[in-house]
Parts: C-alpha cells; sequence; structure tokens
C-alpha cells in the first residue's frame, strides 16, 4: 500500500498492513469453516517495537472478527503491574465467566472449579497451597470448555512482553494444545523485552505458531505521506510529508500524534511550516509530553501520576483518593487530561469486570508519565496507593505490588502484610508472587522473633518449585532462635524432602538425625526417627541395610499403631521386610496395624503434608508385591483422585499415575499400565529430568512394553529419555537394573546385560532380596544357562529359596517357571505344572499366562495353550500371544 487510504474503519495505523491483515482474515475464515470442525486451533505473533501498531492492529483483528460472528476475549499486559499474578488471564476470562449464573460456571468447569476459580478471581481459595501446574491445568481447561460454548471463539493478548508469569505460563500450555481446540489466539509483543521465566514462556509460545512471527515495519516514505494527506488534507506538499516521515521515523503512533498536533495547532502543511515539526513531536513523548502535561496544571499532574501508579483499574474516585484531590477537582483533571490525549474512557464493550473507568491513550504514554514521577515521591505514592487498595478492601495480594516499591523502613506492619499477601498469592497457585513477597519482608527487616519464620514461609513457598531454593531458606530459617516444638519439627522435615528431591539424600539423612539427637524421647523424636528411616528405607546404597533392618524391626515392635509416628513405623518395617524378601504374611499384618479400620488415618492422607508421598507409597507397595493388589489398587487409585480433586498436576500426579500404572502391571492389565505410566512420563518430563519420579515412570513403562513384547518400542523409551546408569540414590520399583538388564538381553545385547544383571546381584549381597520386586536372579540365569550351567543352577536354587521365604503364590510360581525354564523334558514339565498351579492363585495374570503357554507348549497340551492364549490377549501381551498362536498352529 503507498498512498491509498485504508478503508474507513480501519485505523490510521493500519497504513502498509495489508499481510498482517489477510493473516488475520485468513485464520478467522478458517475458525468460521462449518466444513472443517476438526480443523486445529491457530495462533499469530505480531512483533514490533514501541508504537508500532500493535495495538492499533489487534484492534482491527477484533474489529474483523465480531464482523464474521466470532465471540472475542481480550486483555493487555502492563508495565506497572507485570508482578500481579494471573492478571492478563483474569482480563480475558472473567467477562465470560462472571456472566455466568455461579451453577453454570460450575457445570462448564466441573472439577476444576474450585482449582482454577480462585486465580481467576470468581471463587474463594482453599485452606492450602495450590499444586502451581494444577491451576495452570485448570486454565487450560476452563478456555477449553468455554471454547466449545462460545464459539467460534478469539482470543487477543496486547503487550505480551508485560503480560505477568503466571499468565505466560499458562498460555504457552494453552498454545501448545491448539492442535485440539478451534480457538484463535493472536499475541502482539515487544521483543527483547520479557526475560527470565517470562521470556521463556513467551518464546514457547511464539514457538508453537504454525506461520512465522511477523514482525512489523514502519511506514514508508510513501504511505506516510498518504497518512498526511488523508488527515490534514489532500494539499499537504511533498516537502511537508517528507519532514513528517523524516521526524518520525515511519513510527505509526508518532506519526499520528504528530499530524494530530499539526492539526491542533492549524500548522499548514506546506514546506515553508516544516521546520516546526520538530518541536511539534517532542511535545508527543518524552520530556515534551511531561511538559506538556505540566502545562496542564498541578492538580492534572498528580492526577495523571497518580493514574500511572495505579496502572490498572483506574477509577476517578481512586485516584482522588491517592492523588490526594477533591471529587470535583478529580472529574475536572480527567477531562483535561482526555482532551490531551493523555487519559481516554475504556471501551465499555472490552472493558474487564475489575477494570477501571480511565486507560492511558497508549502505553507509551503511561510508561512516560510514571517515570516522570521524582523517584522519592512515586516511592512515597506506591506506599499510600497500597493503603488505598487495603482500604478500598481489595486485600493484601493487590496492595503487595505497591508495598514491592516501598523503601525498607523496619515496618513491622509492613512485614505483616507481605506475608498474608504471600499466603493468599499461595492460595491461587502463585508462588513465585508469594516468594517476592516474602523476600521482600525479608529486606524490611523482621524483626528478630518474626525472622526465622519469614524464611520458614519463603520455604514452604518454594518447595513445590525449587528444591535447591527451599533448601537454603530452611537451613537459615533453623540456624535461627524462634523456631521451636511442632513448627520446628515440621522445618527439618520440610528441608529433609527438598535434599531429597534434590537428590541429596545423606543430607537429608544427616539433617534428620542432627534434630532428633537434641530432642528427648517423644511423639517429636519419633516422628524424625521415623522419617529417617523412610528416607534409609528408600536408598538405593544398601551398605547397612541388615543392620538398618534390625533396629527398624527393634523399633516396630513396640508400636501398637497408637499414633501416626507409629504407624509411620509400621509402613516403614513393613516395607523394608518386603524389598528384603521377609514372610509377606508379616509383612502385610504389619501394614494393616497401620491403618485405622482399614482406612488411612487423619494426617496421613495423600495431601497432608505432615509426612509426605513417600510414606503411602511405601504402603501401597508393600502391598502390590505381596499379592494384595486390591488394596494396593485402592490405595493409588485414592491417591489419583486425591491429586486430580486438588488440582495437583505436578509431580505429585505423576507418581500417582506410575503407581497405578504398577497395579495395572502386576494385575496383567497391560495396555491401562501402558497408559498409566504414559500419563506420569509427560508429566514427569513437565516437572524435570534426573529426579525419582521420571525413573519411576520410564523404568515402568519400559517393563511393561517388554511384557507386552514391544521390544523395540522400550528400547527407543529407554533411548528417549536416558533410562541409563548413574541411577538416582532412591529405590524406585521395578527395579532399574533387573529391567534394564532385561532390556538388553532382549535387543541382543547380551554382555551388558548380563553386566547390569550382575550389578543387581552386588547390590543384594548378604541380605535378602524379594525375587518379584527384583527378579534380576531368574533374568541373569537363563542368560548364564548356556555357558555357565553351575553358576545358572546356583541362582535358580537362590530364587527358589528367598521366594519360598516370601511365600507368595507369585514368588513361587515365578520361582518354580524359571527352575523349568532351565530343565527338559518331564522335568520341565512337571515343574511348570506346578508353577501354573501357584500362579492361577495369584493376581497377577500376565505371570500367569506365560507359565500356562510355556507349560501347554511343555506338555503338548492345545487345552493349556488355548488358555494361555485366551490370558494373554486379556492382558495384552501382545509378544506371547504371537508364541501361543504360532504354537498352536504347529501343534
Amino acid at each position: 500500500m503507498t498512498e491509498a487510504r485504508p478503508g474507513g474503519a480501519a485505523s490510521a495505523s493500519l497504513w502498509e498492513r495489508d499481510a498482517e491483515l489477510a493473516a488475520i482474515t485468513e485464520a478467522v475464515d478458517a475458525l468460521r469453516d462449518d466444513a472443517s470442525p476438526s480443523e486445529p486451533g491457530s495462533l499469530l505473533v505480531f512483533s514490533g517495537e514501541a508504537g508500532i501498531g500493535k495495538t492499533a492492529l489487534l484492534a482491527e483483528a477484533r474489529r474483523i472478527a465480531e464482523k464474521s460472528g466470532c465471540t472475542v476475549w481480550s486483555a493487555r499486559g502492563g508495565e506497572t503491574v507485570t508482578s500481579v499474578p494471573f492478571n492478563v488471564v483474569r482480563q480475558l476470562l472473567q467477562p465470560a465467566l462472571v456472566s455466568l449464573m455461579p451453577t453454570e460456571a460450575r457445570e462448564y468447569l466441573g472439577d476444576w472449579y474450585d482449582i482454577a476459580g480462585p486465580a481467576l478471581g470468581i471463587t474463594a481459595p482453599g485452606d492450602r497451597q495450590a499444586d502451581p501446574q494444577g491451576v495452570y491445568d485448570g486454565l487450560v481447561v476452563a478456555v477449553s470448555r468455554l471454547a466449545k460454548r462460545e464459539w467460534p471463539l478469539v482470543l487477543l493478548v496486547d503487550d505480551a512482553h508485560w503480560a505477568d508469569q503466571e499468565t505466560l505460563h499458562w498460555l504457552a500450555a494453552f498454545c501448545e494444545r491448539l492442535g485440539e481446540l478451534r480457538v484463535l489466539v493472536v499475541v502482539a509483543h515487544r521483543p527483547g523485552e520479557a526475560t527470565g521465566e517470562s521470556g521463556r514462556h513467551l518464546d514457547t509460545i511464539t514457538a508453537a505458531a504454525r506461520r512465522p512471527v511477523s514482525t512489523l515495519s514502519v511506514l514508508t516514505p510513501e504511505a506516510t505521506a498518504g497518512l498526511t494527506r488523508a488527515t490534514v488534507g489532500e494539499h499537504a506538499d511533498a516537502p511537508f510529508c517528507r519532514e513528517v516521515w523524516a521526524v518520525t521515523g515511519g513510527n505509526p503512533y508518532e506519526t499520528v500524534e504528530l499530524l494530530a498536533k499539526v492539526q491542533d495547532s492549524q500548522l499548514a502543511p506546506v514546506e515553508d511550516s516544516a521546520a516546526e515539526l520538530r518541536a511539534l513531536n517532542r511535545s508527543a513523548r518524552g520530556n515534551g509530553l511531561v511538559a506538556r502535561l505540566e502545562s496542564l496544571g498541578i492538580e492534572a499532574t498528580r492526577f495523571a501520576w497518580a493514574a500511572a501508579i495505579l496502572g490498572s483499574g483506574i477509577t476517578v474516585d481512586l485516584v482522588a483518593r491517592l492523588a490526594t484531590l477533591r471529587p470535583d477537582e478529580a472529574r475536572r483533571c480527567a477531562e483535561l487530561l482526555s482532551a490531551a490525549r493523555i487519559l481516554t474512557e475504556s471501551d465499555p464493550a472490552s472493558r474487564q469486570t475489575d477494570d477501571g473507568e480511565l486507560e492511558f491513550v497508549h502505553p507509551l504514554i503511561a510508561s512516560a508519565v510514571y517515570r516522570s514521577i521524582p523517584d522519592g515521591l512515586r516511592t512515597a505514592m506506591h506506599g499510600i496507593a497500597a493503603q488505598v487498595v487495603t482500604d478500598s478492601g481489595l486485600g493484601a495480594a493487590a496492595a503487595s505490588r505497591h508495598l514491592l516499591e516501598v523503601h525498607p523502613d523496619d515496618d513491622e506492619e509492613l512485614v505483616e502484610q507481605m506475608r498474608q499477601a504471600a499466603r493468599e498469592h499461595l492460595a491461587v497457585g502463585a508462588p513465585e508472587a508469594a516468594r517476592r513477597c516474602l523476600e521482600r519482608a525479608l529486606v524490611e527487616p523482621p524483626l528478630p522473633e518474626i525472622h526465622p519464620h519469614v524464611l520458614y514461609e519463603l520455604g514452604c513457598a518454594t518447595l513445590l518449585t525449587s528444591p535447591a531454593t527451599t533448601i537454603d531458606y530452611l537451613q537459615a530459617a533453623l540456624a535461627m532462635p524462634g523456631l521451636e516444638g511442632d513448627e520446628r519439627v515440621d522445618a527439618v522435615h520440610r528441608l529433609s524432602q527438598a535434599l531429597l528431591h534434590n537428590d541429596q539424600l545423606d543430607e537429608a539423612v544427616r539433617t534428620i538425625d542432627a534434630e532428633a539427637a537434641r530432642l528427648p524421647e517423644g511423639p517429636a523424636r519419633m516422628r524424625l526417627r521415623a522419617v529417617h528411616h523412610m528416607w534409609e528405607g528408600i536408598h538405593a546404597a544398601e551398605e547397612e541395610s541388615p543392620a538398618r533392618s534390625r533396629e527398624l524391626a527393634e523399633l516396630a515392635r513396640t508400636c501398637t499403631g497408637k499414633d501416626n509416628s507409629e504407624r509411620a513405623l509400621l509402613i516403614l518395617r513393613g516395607f523394608d521386610a518386603m524389598t528384603h524378601g521377609e514372610n509377606a504374611e508379616e509383612v502385610v499384618e504389619l501394614c494393616d496395624r497401620a491403618l485405622v479400620n482399614g482406612r488411612l488415618a487423619p494426617g496421613l492422607g495423600w495431601t497432608d503434608s505432615e509426612w509426605g508421598i513417600e510414606l503411602l507409597l511405601m504402603l501401597g507397595n508393600a502391598y502390590a508385591y505381596t499379592d494384595r493388589l486390591d488394596r494396593a489398587e485402592s490405595l493409588f487409585t485414592e491417591g489419583l483422585r486425591a491429586y486430580e480433586s486438588a488440582g495437583w498436576s505436578g509431580g505429585h500426579l505423576a507418581l500417582a499415575h506410575a503407581y497405578v500404572g504398577l497395579g495395572h502391571r502386576r494385575r496383567g492389565r497391560l495396555v491401562e499400565a501402558e497408559t498409566s505410566l504414559r500419563s506420569s512420563l509427560r508429566i514427569a518430563e513437565r516437572v524435570g529430568r534426573g529426579l525419582p519420579l521420571h525413573w519411576s515412570a520410564t523404568c515402568g513403562l519400559v517393563d511393561t512394553l517388554l511384557a507386552r513384547g514391544h521390544i523395540e518400542e522400550a528400547w527407543s523409551v529407554a533411548e528417549q529419555y536416558g533410562f541409563a546408569p548413574p541411577y538416582p540414590s532412591t529405590i524406585t520399583l521395578p527395579d532399574n537394573h533387573s529391567v534394564r538388564g532385561r532390556l538388553l538381553l532382549a535387543v541382543g545385547r547380551t554382555e551388558e546385560g548380563v553386566n547390569e544383571l550382575e550389578a543387581a546381584e552386588k547390590a543384594s549381597a548378604g541380605r535378602g532380596h524379594n525375587t518379584v520386586v527384583a527378579p534380576w536372579a531368574g533374568d541373569l540365569a537363563r542368560a548364564l544357562a548356556a555357558d555357565d550351567p553351575c553358576r545358572a543352577a546356583g541362582l535358580v536354587a537362590l530364587t527358589r529359596r528367598q521366594a519360598e521365604l516370601f511365600g507368595t503364590d507369585t514368588a513361587i510360581g515365578e520361582a518354580l517357571r524359571l527352575a523349568a525354564d532351565l530343565e527338559t523334558g518331564q522335568r520341565a514339565v512337571a515343574l511348570y505344572a506346578r508353577a501354573v498351579t501357584f500362579l492361577e492363585a495369584s493376581p497377577c495374570a500376565y505371570e500367569h499366562a506365560v507359565a500356562r503357554v510355556e507349560y501347554g507348549i511343555a506338555a503338548r497340551s492345545t487345552e493349556d495353550l488355548e488358555r494361555g492364549l485366551t490370558l494373554a490377549r486379556s492382558c495384552g501381551a501382545d509378544g506371547l500371544t504371537a508364541r501361543a498362536e504360532a504354537a498352536l498352529v504347529h501343534g
């Protein structure tokens, strides 16, 4: 486009935006296309410097979409409100949700209402810290469901570089799912402005666009001339138009503002007047804008300053209180600033429920006004703004963004306000905002008796997001006097958890032991001793295992289960006995004593923070490997439902899916196991590699794929997710060495497989082991049978002894099957027959299917082969199914 004027409805800033407008029109048409209901959603990203016309382009996108019958929701980031969590996503969603009756909103959001609702400001938060990932997932679901109600839906996000971190995190997750949703998202931002986590999320958003990011360019001299003549008259001569372009550099915003001033000053658009353009342009920005503002009078200047301090939610009443103006003075100032094109009334059509009556004409003006406030006065006004916001009943969290700007002054009240704001932020799933508030409280600083409590709260705020940061804060809190009693024990436990999840298990145990040593005998010390044994019980290095097991057995012997510390010790002793292959009936008896009427005791629930998830996973695994799969599955399913209901979508949910998958795997439901484990691994990838939960998901999935006979896929998963030594310092179930060794044997890397299995053998030297949990001996015996039959026979004998000691049908049946695999003739047939008898009585259908097929082949029994085939198909064991079918075909 050169000097041809845009359509009458288009903004002057849309000159030379043909390609961008065409992309928007095409995307809207595709969204509206009823002939392609399966067409995925799309994302358009526009980038450019300040004043380049991004806002005008998004306004035109709104006009195009609404003219086509689309629902349009819009929001804008703000330079002074980047610290307000979920600010921009609230702007987007609140109008639609508030327009619904509460029952309708609950119906649309379902279980996510109480999870995402507090972040959106449509319902009060719960009484516990929200899981941030759960909130983001809930927000994705919220928009997904509302999109179906409001289709065709267009989301516009302007100034995304100034959006809050929480909104950008959500938007990144949402844009990655646009392939499943028919929504058009249009994002505009300045390049290079967002940094840190916000910058990474914005990069994720732009990477999700199927079209390249459109970088807006400045106006050409020809377009500037056309715009000039369209604005001030066709008689504007060429030298004058060229000077307009030279003065503004082709920046659309500056061009429009300059031409408005040309009109206001009645400057003749001819060459003789061109020299005055630079002075006029200076008045539109920077110091010139400030001078123009000051020319309106001190009251109008104070009003503009107060509006810039508020940043959002600008109402005449709030500004009047902040600027200490009478209501009539404030209204007069608003009119003056509107006439001067500094402030304008916000558009009622796009105004959000908590927006104010006024907004700055352009973000550049808002920034210039804010920066023009003298530093000391700006700080003081933020302090007053915090009080005004608090007095208005908007809460500590709303006031906290102003308090973040106030200079430290030993203010006890500010410390308490920031602690309260942090609690409110945590309750809606914004731990980073809580961290900022508590770190600001530390700078004040708090009184000595309060200081360790603030540090402790900081550690709790970062526990779900940053174990390393948690460690620093909690160690500092515990080094100070002030934390006593149960709160100190809680802090020590949380510190040890953070150390554990940071792969510092030895340090976690030392921390617990040091605190326990300073406590007298009693419930607190008993709790820490239980935690000590919990961490050591999941330690993969077992050099002192026999001594630890004896100490734990001695402690558990006196426990009746009267409180949660004793119940924890009973669970720990049961898990320890299970992993070492002690009598299964005794394991079950210990675990049952830890329950109250067959249920988890109060305070030991899946979302209770006092003990954590590790203890309950130990309990579930103890049941799973002692053939009490009904109890294990009930526990794991309860955990999964608890985390989904609470909106916990991070590591806890990953582990819950992993162990629901373990239950399916043990039961022989291999397809369901694979589904659960893939869900676990998908979440674990999001949380981060190298953590124990990632190993559990990966190992479980590889084990399940091997059982299904999908060997190439199992190898691909292992390669993709790094399933190879070195392994984590914590125990993962199933056993890493055993599964990795079996995988290597399956792909023909026999020597490496034998080495891996021998590493498992070495790790269990000198103590018993559960042959079902860590079945390395059986696979090693099979691998060595041809070359070292004596050693293989010794491993078979060891497996049978351990299985008899443990005493479950599964363990004994598998040991007999191993013995049969290394025999021939009638001896093999007899052993397979006994194995089938035991495994038929066990709950493990896959192991029964394998034994039944092998017995059918050895005994040449068509009946047993057909029964094995039926079992294999029901399990989803494709490899075993093919083997049985082949055996039946060949007689």
